[in-house]
C-alpha cells in the first residue's frame, strides 16, 4: 500500500508542478504584453524551453505503465560466438549500462561476473536500483551487434561481434513465485577475482539451478556464502517470474504475431566503429553518429524513441 501511494504521488506531484509553472509563465506573458521587458522576455523563453523538456519527460513516464515498470532491474549480458572479441564486446556493453545508470543517479551492484580468459567477460549480472529502472531498461533487451577493426587481430581486420542483453524486473516478496527447496540445486565455488588479496580463499560463491525450468543463476558479490545464496535466490525468483511473463507474452504473440524473435541475426541495435561511426537502432530506425557518446552511457535518446514507438506495449 505504501509503495502504491508513493507511485501515485510520483504521478500527481509532477503534473501539479508543471501546471503551476505553466500558469506562472502565462502570467509572465501577460505582464510582457502590458509592459515589454527584454530581460523578462529572455527569462520567459528559457522557462518555455524548460517546460518543453519537463512535459516531454512526463509524457515519457506515461508510457511506463506496465505492472513492473517502476521496479529495479536485473540486467544480464552474455557474449555470442567469437571468443575474446565477443567477450570484450560484452564487457564494453556492461560498462555502457553502468555509466547510463550512474548518469541517472541509480545504484549499481555487480552481482555476478565471470571474466574471459584473455579479456572481456563470459557473463555478467548487474543489479540497477532506481525509480523506473526496469521500465527504461526493458528497451535494451535483445542482441547487440558490434562492427570494428579488432584490437585482437594482428592483421587489423574488421570483425562483427554479438552480445545478448536480458533485463528482468527485480521483484519483491509481494509477488508469488513457487520455489520449492527440493527443486533447487546449489553448487558452491571460489569467487573469481583480480588476484592477490581479492582472491577468495573459501568457496563462498553460489550457483543455483532451478531443475524444473533449467534456470541457472550465480552470485559472488559477498564474501559470505549465506549472503550470496540470499541474493542468488532473489535473482532466481526474478528469472522465473520473467520466464512466466515471457511464456504469457509468447502465447499472446501466437495470436497477435507481434513479438520479434530474440535470436542471433535479429539484433536490435548495431554499433559501427569502422569504416565509419554510427549506432543504428533497427526497431526505431534512430541513428546517432557519435558512437563514443553512446558507449559512455548516453542511451536516453534510444530508450525514449523505443518507448514512444511501442509505449505500453513494450515487452
Amino acid at each position: 500500500m505504501v509503495q502504491e501511494i508513493k507511485q501515485l504521488k510520483g504521478w500527481v506531484l509532477p503534473a501539479e508542478e508543471i501546471a503551476q509553472r505553466v500558469g506562472d509563465a502565462r502570467g509572465l506573458a501577460e505582464m510582457l504584453d502590458a509592459e515589454p521587458d527584454e530581460s523578462l522576455a529572455s527569462e520567459l523563453g528559457a522557462e518555455a524551453d524548460r517546460l518543453d523538456e519537463a512535459v516531454d519527460g512526463f509524457q515519457l513516464r506515461t508510457m511506463l505503465r506496465g505492472p513492473d515498470d517502476a521496479r529495479d532491474a536485473l540486467l544480464t549480458i552474455h557474449p555470442g560466438a567469437g571468443g575474446t572479441e565477443s567477450q570484450d564486446w560484452a564487457e564494453m556493453l556492461m560498462r555502457m549500462y553502468v555509466r547510463w545508470a550512474e548518469r541517472r543517479g541509480y545504484q549499481v551492484s555487480i552481482l555476478d561476473l565471470l571474466p574471459g580468459e584473455e579479456a572481456g567477460i563470459k557473463s555478467a549480472t548487474i543489479e540497477i536500483k532506481g525509480e523506473y529502472a526496469y521500465g527504461y531498461l526493458k528497451a535494451e533487451k535483445g542482441v547487440h551487434r558490434l562492427v570494428r577493426i579488432s584490437p585482437y587481430d594482428s592483421q587489423a581486420r574488421r570483425h562483427t561481434s554479438f552480445a545478448s542483453v536480458f533485463v528482468y524486473p527485480d521483484i519483491d516478496d509481494t509477488i508469488e513465485v513457487d520455489l520449492r527447496e527440493e527443486d533447487i540445486k546449489m553448487d558452491v565455488f571460489r569467487a573469481s577475482g583480480a588476484g592477490g588479496q581479492h582472491v577468495n580463499k573459501t568457496s563462498s560463491a553460489v550457483r543455483l539451478t532451478h531443475i524444473p525450468t533449467g534456470t541457472v543463476v550465480s552470485c559472488q558479490q559477498e564474501r559470505s556464502q549465506t549472503k550470496n545464496r540470499q541474493t542468488a535466490m532473489k535473482m532466481l525468483r526474478a528469472g522465473i517470474y520473467q520466464k512466466k511473463l515471457e511464456e504469457q507474452e509468447a502465447a499472446r504473440a501466437v495470436v497477435e504475431a507481434t513479438k520479434t524473435d530474440n535470436s542471433w541475426g535479429n539484433q536490435i541495435r548495431s554499433y559501427v566503429f569502422q569504416p565509419y561511426t554510427m549506432v543504428n537502432d533497427h526497431r526505431t530506425e534512430m541513428k546517432i553518429a557519435d558512437v563514443q557518446r553512446i558507449m559512455d552511457g548516453d542511451l536516453d535518446e534510444f530508450i525514449q524513441a523505443y518507448l514512444k514507438r511501442f509505449g505500453g506495449h513494450a515487452a
